[in-house]
């Protein structure tokens, strides 16, 4: 069977000087270091060239994005703990999480971050997406690892042969989506393109198929998610970052284009690279330092 060309493969806890690390925790935390390395960097290249509010304002959306992520992964998916594990499991935040969720409370952070620096977000939209989709990318190897979204029976090519027989993994479906944004985004980046374009390709492109993609989550197992009127709550999320897409794509039409610098190689020496394009309005990068005249100073009057 076609099937069985991908393998039931499950990585399992590791177990070090009393400690237990679980694989999805190592793609997890993989995947947020990435996408900061790959958010700063997109700052640098594509972006207002901010760097500084960019590396702090990946500790507050890594702040909401945890709560945001256990928060519904508890009260929208699976409600039954309250109810077997009391109110306590709120604050377990290292146990069970929701990606939709860890998106919402990201959002939260970065929107409280820059409202507290007093700075428009519109400049940094396309920086956070260049960083968000290939880091998402590589958090979601961790759900295809420990098959923990698996979904209806299936006999198609890509369906994954779990103990209970072929079935599709839609953690590595929603991986292999997230890496295809993330070309998409990076192609469309390699020219200049309005402030906000990049976010909004990345929140219509992944809310409207991960829309879909949900009715074929596994509904015959004992630990599923939950629904309401026959929805997961990632459908009842997703229209709503669909409408955020639109809405910047919208607004990107009248916003000035995101500059593209190119890709720092090494430090330039003392006086900086002359032809380096200076920041746009809105960063917080500091001039540079004026240099000594080197003639004499006339003498006194």
């Amino acid at each position: 069977m076609l099937a069985l060309l991908l393998p039931y493969v499950e990585l399992t806890d590791l177990h070090l000087f009393g400690l237990t690390i679980h694989p999805f925790g190592i793609f997890a935390a993989l995947g947020v270091y990435a996408g900061a390395v790959l958010t700063v960097r997109a700052g640098r290249v594509y972006g207002p060239g901010d760097t500084k509010s960019l590396s702090e304002v990946f500790t507050w959306a890594l702040v909401g994005g945890l709560l945001g992520a256990h928060l519904l992964h508890v009260l929208g998916y699976h409600p039954e703990l309250l109810r077997t594990q009391g109110p306590l499991v709120l604050l377990k935040v290292w146990d069970g999480v929701s990606s939709m969720g860890g998106i919402l409370g990201g959002m939260a952070g970065i929107a409280l971050y820059f409202r507290r620096k007093g700075l428009r977000i519109h400049p940094y939209w396309d920086a956070l997406a260049l960083g968000t989709a290939p880091g998402w990318a590589v958090a979601r190897i961790g759900c295809a690892v420990v098959h923990d979204h698996p979904g209806v029976r299936s006999d198609a090519w890509f369906a994954v042969a779990f103990p209970d027989g072929p079935r599709l993994d839609m953690g590595l479906v929603d991986c292999v989506l997230l890496l295809v944004i993330s070309a998409v985004l990076y192609l469309l980046a390699r020219k200049p393109r309005p402030q906000g374009t990049l976010m909004g390709v990345l929140a219509i492109g992944y809310s409207v198929p991960r829309f879909f993609l949900d009715f074929f989550r596994a509904r015959d197992l004992a630990f599923v998610d939950g629904r309401v009127l026959g929805l997961t709550p990632a459908q009842w999320i997703t229209p709503i970052l669909a409408a955020l897409g639109v809405y910047l794509l919208v607004v990107a039409r009248r916003m000035p284009l995101a500059s593209v610098r190119p890709a720092p190689i090494a430090a330039g020496p003392a006086g900086g690279d002359p032809d380096r394009p200076a920041p746009v309005s809105g960063s917080e990068a500091a001039p540079p330092e004026e240099q000594p005249d080197p003639r004499p100073a006339p003498s006194a009057r």
